[in-house]
């Protein structure tokens, strides 16, 4: 007889993994309330998970603003539409105010197109994001990706 012969260390055999739970949505809410007693000053835009995008009901027919050509999206909005962003874990979604702006609760994001694209083909945009009570905007350079709306081409 073989001692250990029902311990198989052989990779995938493994009787003791534990398999991540699969990611949860961040919560989506109103900008006053994701926002509502934490330092403003120190708010920056996070990346949406898969979780997050499927909660917002997918990328199809949305154009996404990454702040990286590889990265997953920052922004999500429909073009003539609604947008949302993460901001502080919450996932807010923000009305159509147009010229590619988006509001809620005194929290606005504008979306403008800058000249050139990046090595991937995609074209360079600016997100400014006003957060309610802060002085200053803050800025971001990124890229456009939208799939399968009329702004594709653009």
């Amino acid at each position: 007889m073989l001692p250990g012969c029902n311990s198989n260390i052989a990779p995938g055999n493994d009787r003791e993994a534990q398999i991540d739970a699969a990611p949860t949505p961040a919560p989506v809410m109103g900008a006053a309330e994701a926002l509502s007693g934490i330092a403003i000053e120190a708010v920056q835009p996070e990346t949406m998970t898969d979780a997050d995008i499927a909660a917002l009901g997918g990328l199809e027919g949305r154009c996404a603003i990454r702040l990286t050509e590889v990265s997953e999206p920052s922004f999500l909005y429909r073009p003539r539409g609604s947008g949302a962003i993460k901001l502080n874990g919450k996932l807010i979604e923000l009305s159509a105010a147009g010229g590619r702006r988006f509001v809620d609760g005194g929290l606005n994001v504008q979306l403008r197109p800058v000249e050139g694209e990046g090595n991937a083909g995609l074209p360079e945009h600016e997100m400014i994001v006003m957060l309610p009570g802060a002085q200053d905007e803050l800025g971001f350079r990124g890229y456009r990706q939208c799939i399968g709306t009329a702004e594709e081409g653009e």
